[in-house]
């Protein structure tokens, strides 16, 4: 018996067995050649054994199996093209297919064949539909054939490709493999490409094939464009542990899902026809095009077919949240899933009659148009519905799909009449934010039901209706993709599981985690090179007097009031500029050609910062500028400016303009922060708080990939690691629902609002009933103000915090619950209905601003800030679980806190500048921020919080921070001795770190 063969020789082996049930070995030298026909199905999956000697290396075909193909299928042709032979004939129609494929590409030649001369030559025969044997015999004589060590080139004989795959003898991938156990990887197969694959050879052409794939045992990765060293591969692996790679394979190796799943005839095939494609670009900046394979990577492919598959055996009214990435490729995925469930069938039925695809992105309208104009078996046709007359015309006039804005998608749906009722509809939902539920969710689904106004309708039937609207439809599946999916998005479209303990968990259908995306290379670590900024300053009291203000709002002032003040935005303007020349321009970051980005926390920051950088980058002799991006018209100086009268030029050539000399810093209030896709961002410039999905979102802007792209780097002045930390921890792996939300808060609401008496039942009933009449407005503004008076004689101003806090929470709450609850409840909707009506009539309780006057007071002494070190923000290696949305309301006016000038002035200078510790800046950050937000974070002390008195959660908290103060022993000694053995110190901390989680 022969050993295992564990080289690349053993992989073709193993690849030709399962594709073909043959080693697919060439044939002897000066052998005829004689090609067998095995019965259908072929052996193997469906492959037959192809050989080197039949190869054309000039017009790049297999003539053997083109013209058997030709003569089984179009004998007539064949035989008027003199196949058979070395002739002119065949010359001719060899050049001429040649040329076809390098105009057009492999793709489009296999999908719609070529015109020659009088001929009409099908080069491929699609996948037949049900029951017409016809086509399907057609579709049989199909030959995908596999040959090895296939000597391309016509200049270096010696040269071969491990593998090529054709299809009627058009070639359609070529392989490089390699074997770990011979101490090769997948990556000496990428280099091979790059740098022994002359890219000017006529196989690698662009389009001439599909993919060009470099596998071993353990990972696949493939290239749809060979130039050297320029050549991109992408990872074509399933990933594994929410990460990069493949899971292990009992049944053989990591890899072999390419050739006994995605390389079938039937899965090749469906590829062919439904996710390649040819694309011609066109740079908006120059108008010169440029072509693109497109070639899905595993996870687009996977996603779509499963979703395709779930509707098929479902039908309608399912709901799908696909958790992917920045970096999957969601728009191809978007695009290929919308032009496909067109043609789901259940049943022998269409399961959708329309496709909506809600997006905020314009990209994505061009991007389906394109990608079903590609498939010439798919005669939908895609309208961009601005209007509601666009909606209702393009489903009268049979568009399949139809694209429209998440703003005006419900007020568009809103118009449309009852004609509807008996449609079905697959509704795509571009990052699905939460917003998708409550009362936008209601006005689209109520519009998507096709209800009306019978005349004989009664208030019950009205209300029992409103009631039903805000429901998801029966008639409609919602397809919500999201890459930071929030509870409720999580709660309404995500997959339920129900647990051993009676909870509800709910997770993605589908998931591409953030780490997968990292680990890929598509995105990038953008928390890999994080720096914070501190600051520090002294403020000095300029007036004689010594007045009391309130202590937390002259903190908050105070704190506004350094940060921007000219002499502040000034430094901070020369330490970006300053960084992005010595840092990224300096070390050729993008190959020169990087961006940055300033993140600021309002739109009169943002004009600061671009005066100042305007002034610094002149004073530098700098070729740069800035660009400065807000939102409507603001004043500055006395005089009203906007983006464009700062700029010089429009707003909507902002993001084109970044990415043209001299402009290099996009100076941005609240703009760019979310969607924007720009790969020469690189770095990152924080003056802002960011916290949450928010924080991701922002930093996120410079995660996209780009060839000579291989780090970024963020600088923040305003937030600490631990916060960021955080912010990005639910994201990282699959995100996970802790737990449905509680309906029985709900009733707990209503009662405590009821028991404040502001409202009486009847008063409910009549509002509710005179609303849904149609009454006019004079009618209901007689009952609102009759409790608007009780609430404000008869509640106490910390009773009028309390149920206006409360109230809206029943709101938020009722709103979210109403569409995914499986029974409704009248009461609830009543209540909801007089409470939209009741609260914004509410006053807010007088409040004095106690801290009014204090930044007249005051004058800045010095300011400096400190970079401090360069880190790695490391995110957990598990699935994250979030909490459902909180159901809790109501509170308290806090008392305020007052304080004399002078002593609010050196405690702000104390606790930023002079704390006698040897590691200040250390202690001075656990003392404000880190032991502060880890308290805070402690269950049992947010229970308390949440649901007992101010004496229960001051024991939980003091328990809390000697877990906290017991967990920093290891790391910050010096300050563990103090809260050990020092009374005053722990009684000062105690009460100070209370006071800061509590509210």
């Amino acid at each position: 018996m022969n050993p295992t063969d564990t080289s690349e020789a053993g992989l073709e082996t193993l690849i030709c067995r399962a594709l073909t049930g043959s080693d697919c070995m060439p044939r002897p030298a000066g052998t005829p050649a004689v090609v067998a026909e095995p019965p259908a199905p072929y052996g193997g999956v469906g492959w037959l054994p192809g050989d080197p000697a039949d190869y054309d290396r000039e017009y790049c075909v297999d003539l053997v199996q083109l013209t058997k193909f030709l003569h089984s299928t179009q004998p007539e042709v064949a035989e008027a093209l003199d196949l058979d032979s070395d002739s002119p004939r065949r010359r001719k129609f060899l050049a001429r297919l040649q040329g076809e494929v390098s105009k057009r590409g492999v793709v489009d030649v296999l999908r719609n064949g070529i015109q020659h001369g009088p001929h009409r030559i099908e080069l491929f025969y699609a996948t037949p539909s049900p029951g017409n044997d016809k086509a399907r015999a057609l579709f049989e004589q199909n030959r995908f054939s596999v040959t090895r060590q296939l000597r391309y080139s016509r200049d270096e004989m010696q040269r071969a490709l491990d593998l090529v795959l054709f299809i009627n003898g058009l070639p359609v991938f070529t392989f490089e493999l390699k074997n770990s156990l011979t101490k090769q990887t997948v990556h000496d197969a990428i280099e091979q490409y790059k740098r022994d694959r002359n890219p000017h050879e006529k196989l690698f052409e662009l389009g001439r094939c599909i993919a060009h794939f470099a596998v071993d045992d353990s990972e696949v990765w493939f290239c749809t464009h060979l130039r050297g060293k320029a050549s991109w591969f992408l990872p074509f692996n399933k990933g594994w542990n929410d990460g990069a790679g493949n899971p292990p394979n009992p049944q053989g190796l990591k890899t072999d899902y390419l050739w006994r799943e995605v390389l079938t005839r039937e899965s090749l095939t469906d590829i062919l026809e439904n996710y390649a494609q040819l694309v011609e670009e066109k740079d908006p900046r120059t108008g010169k095009k440029r072509r693109r394979q497109i070639f899905p990577r595993y996870h687009q492919l996977d996603v779509v077919r499963k979703l395709l598959a779930d509707a098929r055996e479902h039908g309608a009214g399912r709901r799908y949240l696909i958790q992917h990435s920045a970096g999957s490729g969601k728009s191809n995925s978007i695009a290929w899933l919308a032009h496909q469930l067109i043609g789901v069938v259940n049943n022998g039925k269409p399961v959708f009659d329309s496709i909506i695809v809600v997006t905020d992105r314009r990209i994505l309208d061009q991007q389906i148009r394109d990608t079903v104009k590609q498939f010439a078996q798919v005669s939908a046709t895609v309208g961009h519905a601005e209007h509601s007359g666009d909606l209702r015309r393009f489903i009268s006039s049979g568009k399949k799909i139809i694209i429209t804005t998440l703003q005006k998608f419900p007020f568009i749906l809103d118009e449309i009449g009852s004609e509807h009722r008996g449609r079905r509809f697959a509704i795509i939902i571009d990052e699905a934010h939460s917003s998708q539920g409550g009362r936008t969710a209601a006005k689209m689904h109520q519009a998507l039901a096709g209800v009306d106004d019978e005349e004989d309708e009664t208030f019950e039937d009205r209300l029992n209706r409103l009631i039903e609207a805000k429901k998801l439809l029966p008639n409609a599946g919602y397809f919500a993709f999201t890459a930071t999916p929030k509870n409720k998005t999580l709660e309404i479209f995500g997959s339920p599981e129900p647990q051993p303990d009676g909870t509800v968990k709910h997770r993605p259908f589908h998931s591409y985690t953030m780490k997968q995306a990292i680990q890929e290379g598509f995105i990038l670590d953008v928390l890999a090179h994080y720096t914070p900024v501190k600051s520090y300053y002294k403020l000095i009291k300029k007036i004689d007097d010594d007045p009391e203000f309130d202590v937390k709002k002259a903190q908050k002032k105070l704190r506004r009031f350094v940060e921007g003040h000219e002499h502040a935005i000034r430094l901070k303007a020369e330490i970006m500029v300053d960084h992005f020349h010595e840092q990224v321009i300096a070390k050729g970051k993008i190959g020169g050609q990087a961006r940055a980005m300033v993140v600021t926390g309002s739109i009169e920051r943002a004009i600061q910062y671009f005066h100042a950088f305007q002034a610094y980058l002149q004073e530098r002799k700098s070729p740069y500028r800035a660009i400065v991006a807000f939102s409507g018209e603001h004043e500055h100086g006395g005089v009203k400016v906007t983006e464009a009268s700062l700029n010089g030029f429009p707003s909507n050539q902002i993001a084109d303009k970044i990415r043209e000399d001299p402009y290099r810093f996009l100076i941005c209030a609240d703009k760019f922060q979310t969607g924007y896709d720009e790969p020469l961002l690189h770095t990152m410039y924080v003056d802002k708080a960011l916290s949450g999905v928010k924080a991701v979102q922002t930093l996120s802007r410079l995660n996209r990939a780009h060839p000579q792209k291989h780090d970024t780097f963020v600088l923040d002045f305003v937030n600490d690691p631990e916060t960021i930390r955080k912010a990005f921890e639910p994201y990282y792996r699959t995100t996970i629902l802790a737990d449905e939300t509680d309906p029985n808060k709900l009733h707990d609401l209503k009662a405590d609002l009821d028991s404040y008496e502001v409202y009486a039942p009847e008063q409910v009933e009549e509002l509710v009933r005179l609303y849904l009449g149609g009454a006019d407005r004079d009618q209901l503004d007689p009952i609102l103000d009759a409790c608007v008076a009780v609430y404000v004689e008869h509640l106490d101003e910390d009773g009028q915090v309390d149920f206006k806090g409360k109230a809206k929470a029943f709101l938020r709450t009722y709103h979210f619950l109403s569409s995914v609850l499986p029974y409704s409840h009248a009461p609830w909707e009543k209540l909801s209905i007089f409470l939209e009506f009741l609260v914004p009539k509410l006053p807010a309780p007088k409040e004095e601003d106690l801290s009014k006057g204090i930044l007249e007071a005051i004058d800045m002494d010095s300011y400096r800030v400190e970079k401090q070190a360069s880190m790695r923000i490391a995110l957990p290696d598990a699935d994250a679980e979030i909490e459902p949305i909180p159901t809790a309301g109501g509170g308290h006016k806090p008392e305020p806190e007052l304080e004399r000038l002078s002593n609010i002035i050196k405690a702000f200078n104390d606790q930023f500048g002079n704390i006698p510790w040897t590691d200040a800046d250390r202690v001075r950050k656990l003392i404000t921020e880190e032991i502060p937000a880890r308290v805070a974070a402690d269950s049992a002390y947010q229970n308390a919080r949440k649901f007992s008195d101010k004496q229960n959660a001051r024991i939980e908290h003091d328990k809390a921070l000697v877990r906290v103060m017991t967990a920093l022993l290891q790391d910050d000694t010096e300050l563990f001795k103090q809260f050990s053995d020092n009374d005053g110190f722990r009684r000062w901390l105690t009460d100070t770190v209370f006071a800061l989680t509590y509210e």
